[in-house]
């Protein structure tokens, strides 16, 4: 229960401007809408329990708040950061209580992955027999952070970041709250937006605090920028964000979109990521999908990375630039990728099967008598060079295992294999 000296507090505009029914949620129409999960929900006042995953400001604490006021259940909010199993044997003993009174308890939880598996686990009885509706809000992707058994008993939604017209909804709705036009122009109100990064809470803290720094002034961009705080970019380099944007940097070099990949680098910088990380994943590449098509792939990107060991930052971040840049422009090829594959599939399959006795060593006078070594072609001393024996296992029929595809340096490959097949064909042996 609130005091009177509670009620007197100022209160933040974002806090003001928190809805007051679902329909003002912004941003979150693919889960609100009548057709849509939780619009399906509040229409026939059944909840199921839900895990809300979303970046921050996006309205998961609110959506949470308002499922207990549609559905008439007691809300009872714990955060995972400063609550324990204490606090959860009470809230279940309260919600076993007011069960007997006919009236049921949401139990939302606040950043639920940072509970370790075994406080998950001891959610699942209440969630089970119904003690309990279960709502969990995580920045973190429920996949990686929550128990399986958790997850099989909740349902993931997924929020998503606010666009822009979210963004400007909530600026309107500011402007409202306050009674005059957020002093910026046009650009600036634009810039405000972009510095969120999709976060509405952050949004409507900047916007109070340009309405606090200007009465009447109209800002412009350079001002908006000396008047508040960009937003650090959203980037965990143990969790999802930086999994999301690795995959985004490697697939978009294997795509030959240089531009896109310099753009996926830069956020990784931005968010603080070890560019020694990019450069491990620049090597990888370089073998993985450009590989013979451009032999010099692989020492270009090694070459980079030793630069950034030598210069450091920023200076050496420029080598690892000009490593994106001839990754992505290069001929791509996996063949090499692809041999490696094929070639462990099949001694996986094939056992112990040894080599055939015209190729080994005969380091004994035993092993040469039991003929190692016996019909040996040396390829140096033939005429082209090249004897076409086999080296495959006598019990194994011959396999291709590296195709060169028809791309830069793999040309001139494909043609030198193309030959050497057509010489071991002829070889009376085979």
């Amino acid at each position: 229960m609130s005091t009177l000296f509670e009620n007197q507090a100022p209160r933040p505009l974002a806090d003001r401007l928190r809805p007051d029914n679902l329909s003002e949620v912004v941003g979150q129409d693919h889960l609100l809408d009548e057709d849509a999960p939780i619009g399906r929900m509040t229409a026939s006042g059944r909840l199921i329990s839900v895990i809300l995953w979303g970046p921050p400001g996006t309205g998961k604490t609110t959506i949470a708040r308002l499922l207990a006021a549609y559905t008439d259940m007691y809300f009872s909010p714990l955060s995972a950061v400063f609550s324990g199993v204490a606090d959860l044997r009470k809230v279940f003993d309260e919600a076993k209580q007011r069960r007997e009174m006919g009236q049921g308890t949401l139990l939302f939880i606040d950043e639920i992955h940072r509970f370790n598996k075994s406080q998950q686990d001891g959610f699942l009885p209440y969630v089970e027999d119904g003690t309990v509706v279960l709502i969990g809000a995580t920045t973190e992707n429920p996949s990686f952070e929550l128990n399986a058994a958790l997850l099989s008993r909740a349902q993931v939604l997924v929020l998503n970041r606010l666009d822009d017209a979210a963004m400007e909804q909530l600026i309107s709705r500011a402007e409202t709250e306050v009674g005059r036009t957020l002093p910026t122009d046009k650009d600036a109100r634009a810039a405000l937006r972009a510095m969120a990064d999709g976060d509405g809470r952050y949004l409507l803290n900047m916007v109070e605090e340009v309405f606090n720094v200007s009465d009447s002034m109209e800002l412009d961009t350079a001002a908006l920028s000396k008047s508040v705080q960009r937003r650090v970019p959203l980037y965990d380099k143990a969790q999802d964000a930086h999994y999301n944007l690795v995959s985004a940097l490697h697939k978009s070099l294997r795509g030959s979109d240089t531009d896109a990949a310099l753009y996926w680098f830069a956020r990784m910088l931005e968010g603080g990521e070890d560019p020694r990380y990019i450069a491990r994943r620049l090597v990888r590449f370089a073998v993985e999908d450009v590989g013979l098509a451009d032999p010099a792939a692989l020492p270009q990107a090694i070459a980079a990375w030793e630069a950034y060991e030598r210069l450091g930052s920023p200076e050496g971040e420029l080598a690892l630039v000009q490593a994106i840049i001839y990754l992505g422009t290069a001929p791509k090829s996996n063949s090499a990728y692809m041999a490696e594959k094929s070639a462990r599939r099949a001694a996986k399959e094939t056992g112990s099967l040894v080599p055939p006795m015209h190729i080994l060593n005969a380091r004994t006078s035993l092993m040469k008598d039991l003929g190692y070594g016996d019909g040996y072609a040396y390829d140096h001393g033939t005429e082209e060079g090249f004897s076409g024996q086999n080296y495959f296992p006598d019990d194994m029929a011959r396999a291709q295992f590296y195709t060169p595809v028809d791309r830069g340096f793999e040309r001139e490959i494909a043609k030198r294999l193309e030959y050497w097949d057509k010489l071991r064909k002829s070889t009376p042996e085979n």
